[in-house]
């Protein structure tokens, strides 16, 4: 596999040599654009509205809209002069604790690995971070741009993480949740639902059906077969939070989670009329 970066971690005095491979990268089934009529691949054509006409790419240059209808073009050198160049450190600015760290933060991935020479500082580091629970952020510029990166200990190894800027995560507060009108009954009956539904975390157990679909699909059609619809899933509306808490659990086993589930929701039936007379006679 072929490394995608290589230079020297420095933290402190401390310098070793790794190399950066891409850890993960999406897999799509692309299609092409065809002529209707003939099945025959059509190319995209680049229109100058003004002058009414088809132009080639090399008549193209970027433009900046610095006002609406207003540009100021770029050249591709001046790009070239202002881009950091590609460097060869990657330099620790400090840690921080793993949990504090929010993983909307994070962009694409990549495993370091140590190159001839680094293995023991590598091994230092890493066993030094997953003891303490600590991440480093680090500045490295690669691909034409400055990246900040976060390193993490891996389960077998250190990944990197480029990371977006703070700039760039966008800041709402309608996602916010309200959890002041939650009840102890309904929490607890949502932590056994949780804990019913928990298990290790294996990606191997996890696919892109609709890809595969998709793939079957495309097959189909090859060899002159009919293509089959997916079904629908039916999701039934929610209407009693704590009857459907309650009936979810009944699903699970054993059938002790679901005995405890049921009186869960009887505490919580109970507890409803009581309120309301406490709210009459006030």
């Amino acid at each position: 596999m072929a490394s995608t970066w290589k230079g020297h971690l420095t933290f402190g005095l401390v310098s070793f040599p790794v190399r950066l491979f891409t850890a993960a990268r999406s897999e799509t089934i692309s299609f092409n654009q065809l002529h209707k009529d003939d099945g025959s691949r059509v190319k995209q054509v680049l229109y100058c509205q003004a002058e009414d006409k088809p132009i080639s790419r090399s008549e193209i240059v970027k433009g900046y809209e610095y006002e609406k209808g207003k540009y100021v073009v770029v050249e591709e050198e001046e790009i070239r002069k202002v881009a950091p160049k590609t460097a060869k450190v990657m330099e620790i600015q400090e840690f921080v604790k793993a949990t504090d760290v929010d993983p909307v933060y994070l962009e694409s991935s990549y495993y370091m690995a140590p190159d001839e020479g680094g293995e023991k500082p590598y091994a230092l580091l890493f066993e030094t971070l997953k003891q303490l629970g600590y991440f480093g952020i680090a500045k490295v510029a690669m691909h034409n741009r400055e990246h900040v990166v976060v390193l993490r200990p891996g389960e077998k190894g250190m990944v990197l993480h480029t990371m977006y800027y703070a700039d760039e995560v966008r800041r709402v507060d309608e996602f916010r949740p309200d959890v002041t009108n939650l009840k102890d009954k309904e929490l607890a009956l949502a932590k056994m639902l949780v804990e019913s539904l928990a298990g290790e975390f294996e990606p191997e157990k996890y696919s892109d059906t609709y890809r595969t679909n998709l793939r079957a699909m495309i097959q189909a059609k090859i060899d002159g077969q009919e293509v089959v619809e997916t079904p629908e899933t039916y999701i039934a509306p929610v209407i009693d939070i704590m009857e459907a808490l309650r009936r979810s659990l009944e699903m699970r086993k054993p059938p002790m989670v679901a005995h405890a589930a049921s009186g869960e929701a009887d505490d919580a039936e109970e507890e409803t009329p009581k309120r309301e007379r406490k709210a009459r006679s006030a």
